[in-house]
């Protein structure tokens, strides 16, 4: 029989990622809060996505996803236009603007791990990269980029996100 104490340990560390969330959303720009950060992070790994669609991968309601996309319209991040396979439905895309927040927002994702992890073997940092992208496929997210594609553009998909 398989001792349960390795995933006793892992439930363990895994609900204490919650420091390395906050500290990752300190350094998001100011007006940019992480519930819109994942949103351009979704848009930007998966081009343009319907409403339903980028609300499956929040794993949210529609209603709640509606109010992040309005935000990031508001701020004109995100661009809506008629889906030319059924125009009563909207896709949702980044714009220039979109795109240069998320491209900040990767920067400075990216500085924060490297000051926490700075003295951290790369090996170590790669392996780490691996071992969750293997977790999250464990549960079925099979559309999140590996390491090997992916390293250093999504800020969600650090050891604290997505």
């Amino acid at each position: 029989m398989t001792s349960h104490a390795p995933y006793r340990d892992l439930a363990r560390e895994l609900g204490s990622i919650g420091t390395v969330r906050r500290e990752l959303a300190r350094d998001l720009p100011y007006d940019c809060p992480p519930a819109p950060a994942v949103l351009l992070t979704l848009l930007g790994r998966h081009g343009e996505l319907r409403m339903t669609r980028l609300a499956d991968l929040l794993g949210v309601d529609v209603s709640v996803t509606s109010r992040h996309v309005a935000y990031a319209v508001e701020h004109g991040w995100v661009d809506r236009r008629p889906d030319p396979l059924d125009g009563r439905v909207r896709l949702l895309r980044l714009t220039g603007s979109g795109e240069r927040l998320l491209a900040e927002t990767h920067r400075r994702v990216s500085e924060t791990l490297a000051h926490h992890l700075g003295d951290w073997p790369a090996e170590d940092v790669g392996r780490l990269t691996e071992l969750l992208a293997r977790l999250r496929a464990s549960f079925g997210d099979r559309g999140c980029r590996t390491a090997s594609r992916g390293a250093g553009h999504a800020p969600y998909r650090t050891a604290a996100h997505d």
